[in-house]
């Protein structure tokens, strides 16, 4: 579904991402980790094609990108850092817009699932800038969901929620990678991710110096790998 070969992206003289090779399949959540600065974000947005790569190739469901990006971004899901919400609509309005912005089919049907999905029904007519973080990131959610992406590409998707809504957003993730949806996510909680992600991806200073899969995804070998690789990665 996704495939990256040799990607770099530079800002001025400086290189962000360096020669990064990576790979998702249909149904595989993939979570990247590693310290601020490492280009997280920077790689999910290439990835969303909001951002052109200063090196390398990059497929999506072999779509050559940027080439393809207006193809691409139909079956894309992009949550970012910020909600990109209009606070004076409500939910069931913002959705509406993003919906018809889109071309979605059966935009009110669409509307009640997704809000059902992240819990927030009962305060659908209420105005977003009302809502709590947490609240607004899970209206987010709906947002990267409503168009029914078969990639969701997630920018520290846990960012606001409490526990609850953590443990309702697993389960969603879970639910749409055995539906077949491919899932990439950055985040800082390695505890939760280790929970269900397929691979843990570790970014340092714009390069992968590990990938994490099997016995190595439980909370302590995770969290002590990732400690390890940090600590060498970032004094040098």
């Amino acid at each position: 579904m996704i495939r990256v070969k040799g990607l770099g992206k530079r800002f001025a003289s400086r290189f962000i991402l360096r020669g990064l090779d990576f790979e998702a399949k249909s149904g595989e959540i993939i979570a990247l980790a590693g310290p601020n600065g490492a280009g997280k974000t920077t790689f999910l947005r290439i990835l969303a094609t909001l951002s052109r790569p200063s090196a390398g190739q990059v497929l999506i469901k072999n779509m050559p990108q940027p080439d393809y990006a207006m193809e691409a971004r139909r079956i894309i899901g992009f949550l970012a850092h910020q909600t990109l919400l209009y606070p004076d609509l409500s939910a069931e309005e913002n959705l509406r817009f993003y919906g018809n912005l889109f071309g979605a089919e059966d935009v009110e049907g669409r509307i009640d699932e997704t809000l059902e999905l992240v819990g927030l029904n009962h305060r659908r007519r209420d105005p977003v800038r009302i809502y709590s973080r947490g609240m607004q990131q899970r209206l987010a959610i709906a947002r990267t969901l409503f168009h029914d992406p078969s990639i969701l590409l997630l920018d520290e998707a846990h960012t606001g929620l409490d526990q609850q809504g953590i443990d309702s957003l697993n389960e969603l993730l879970v639910s749409l990678a055995k539906a077949g949806k491919t899932i990439v996510m950055s985040s800082h909680d390695l505890d939760i991710v280790s929970e269900f992600s397929k691979r843990v991806d570790i970014l340092i200073r714009g390069q992968f110096k590990a990938s994490m899969t099997g016995k190595d995804l439980t909370p302590d070998k995770l969290i002590q790998n990732y400690r390890k690789l940090t600590a060498e990665h970032m004094l040098q």
